[in-house]
């Protein structure tokens, strides 16, 4: 009889959704990786922002869902490998991304993340020495982002991001 696959799902925001996407889809335990708009305010009629509306200050964060089986890796692995790659006491800001869409988030789904994240959130804040940048609450909406951004890194190796490339060869060592 095969073992049930715990299939959880996280929203992380990390500046540019581009290179996040990408350093999380090396992992294994990682099913799936979406990039998209979240946490801004409720769109007309349901529709997605598009991303010139969110570049032009729509309140959404690029984020990334990521779909993920915790008997492979833990919410606190991820986000271990999460705190790697951003900086988290850096306001709307990561590398040369500036803007509120460029914001760092974890987004979660119910309390019992919230449970699983607070000790690395802490951790974190404690090794910064001050408040962290990150925000810090449950999903409230998910649009997903248009097709050509999706997996874009795989499809413009030259594109640019703010996570340095020896971050998408961890698995590799």
């Amino acid at each position: 009889m095969r073992e049930c696959i715990a299939m959880k799902e996280i929203y992380l925001a990390g500046g540019c959704f581009w290179g996040l996407q990408k350093f999380f889809d090396q992992f294994d335990g990682v099913v799936s990786t979406e990039v998209g708009y979240a946490n801004g305010p409720d769109h007309r009629d349901g529709l997605s922002p598009t991303y010139e509306e969110v570049c032009r200050s729509s309140g959404h964060a690029e984020t990334v869902k990521i779909i993920y089986d915790e008997k492979e890796i833990s919410l606190p692995e991820l986000l271990r490998f999460y705190f790697m790659v951003i900086d988290p006491v850096s306001v709307n800001r990561q590398g040369n991304d500036r803007g509120i869409q460029y914001r760092t988030g974890i987004y979660f789904t119910d309390a019992e993340q919230l449970q699983a994240i607070r000790p690395v959130y802490d951790a974190e804040q404690e090794k910064a020495g001050k408040p962290l940048a990150v925000e810090l609450e449950k999903i409230r909406n998910f649009f997903p982002a248009e097709e050509y951004h999706q997996k874009y890194l795989e499809k413009n190796p030259t594109g640019y991001c703010h996570i340095p490339d020896r971050y998408y060869h961890l698995t590799d060592r």
